[in-house]
């Protein structure tokens, strides 16, 4: 995916920096400011190296065709590039089934968290998973890729509503030729940790990537910045019930490790002090623990966190590279090599009525997990 959906709840205000003179100074136990920086959730999210895009997309889908399409007119959307949210939902670059079709990759990672719906993958490497409901798709481009990214439409009695992030995690140059791979964590491996304050009151996070407590994600791809022992990369979703408490731990790597909460669904948060409304980026001192204590509505974030990679980054729509030259050769190479071309029968490619969650790898090894099926958010 290359273009966003949902700007959740964006306040339109500008970025506010928060300290000694901001007249509301949230500190932690040490008296430094916790809280750097509130920025609006945008179009898309707000992000820093390492990270280069966050996107939520959150579409409610009427029933189905039977064809794994909207059961709905698509006059009035301007089909191929269809970020309208008419109805609530958009095609994006779909023109029957909505998602996005084949588009390459190159130099960088994206990690795609399914809260609910799902997405059938297809991709140059003659590749294939259909996934959702809770699980979460970790792909390294390496040197490059072309995928699709669908969301089928299973349900022809029922509202069909797809939620997820997609997130670009920068690759130092040392690794932005690596050979594409991609890593499946199934909803049932995703460690959840469950924190009760004093009055009982339940905070909920999935660990994607990185540590809590005594909670450790699936390793990331070996190429992955993450899978460097030093750079404290951090993917976690948070839940936290009407009048929670629940601290947030400082980050192990230090000072130089960057953070920020996505505070994406409720309706306000303390953070440190202060009182946050949904709907902003809360850009944290990673070295100092911070407390949460939210309001009266179920609140929902996500945190993304780690070490810098410090290098120039360059950047032309899906290939990120360090500089232009290396820009250039990208796009020569793809118009060479179509990064090993494209063999499904048609640029959409969707995986049938079976609702099985599978992953089938290039070198033809196959997985399968069993279909997650739940009424709420699974992240």
């Amino acid at each position: 995916m290359s273009s966003t959906s949902n700007a959740s709840n964006a306040s339109g205000t500008d970025p506010v920096t928060l300290g000694a003179d901001s007249g509301r100074t949230p500190t932690s136990s040490a008296g430094t400011p916790a809280i750097l920086r509130l920025t609006p959730l945008g179009f898309p999210w707000e992000t820093a190296d390492p990270f280069l895009f966050c996107a939520h997309h959150d579409d409610a889908y009427p029933e189905a065709d039977g064809d794994l399409a909207p059961r709905a007119s698509l006059a009035g959307r301007e089909l191929g590039q269809d970020f309208s949210r008419k109805d609530g939902w958009s095609m994006y670059h779909g023109d029957s089934v909505p998602g996005f079709p084949a588009h390459p990759h190159r130099g960088f990672e994206t990690v795609t968290i399914v809260r609910q719906g799902l997405i059938d993958h297809a991709d140059s490497l003659g590749a294939a998973a259909r996934f959702g409901q809770g699980d979460v798709q970790w792909l390294t481009a390496g040197k490059g890729i072309v995928h699709a990214e669908m969301f089928p439409l299973l349900n022809t009695d029922a509202p069909n509503p797809v939620e997820l992030f997609q997130i670009w995690l920068n690759l130092p140059a040392r690794s932005k030729m690596a050979e594409p791979h991609f890593k499946m964590i199934w909803a049932t491996e995703v460690p959840r940790v469950h924190a009760r304050d004093e009055s009982g009151r339940l905070t909920d996070i999935a660990v994607i990537a990185g540590r809590l407590a005594d909670s450790s994600a699936p390793p990331p791809p070996p190429d992955s910045w993450a899978a460097q022992p030093d750079s404290d990369v951090a993917i976690w979703t948070i839940r936290m019930e009407p009048g929670a408490r629940w601290t947030l731990p400082a980050a192990s790597g230090g000072a130089d490790i960057g953070r920020r909460l996505y505070f994406f669904k409720g309706g306000k948060v303390d953070v440190a002090g202060v009182e946050v409304p949904v709907g902003n980026s809360i850009e944290l001192r990673a070295a100092q623990a911070v407390e949460l204590i939210n309001g009266d509505e179920t609140a929902e974030f996500l945190l993304l966190q780690g070490r810098p990679i410090g290098e120039p980054v360059a950047q032309y729509g899906p290939f990120v590279m360090n500089t232009q030259a290396e820009i250039r050769q990208t796009m020569a190479d793809y118009r060479r090599t179509q990064f090993g071309g494209w063999n499904w029968p048609d640029p959409a490619p969707v995986h049938g009525q079976d609702p099985l969650h599978f992953a089938r790898h290039p070198d033809g090894r196959t997985e399968t997990a069993p279909a997650v099926k739940t009424a709420r958010a699974a992240g």
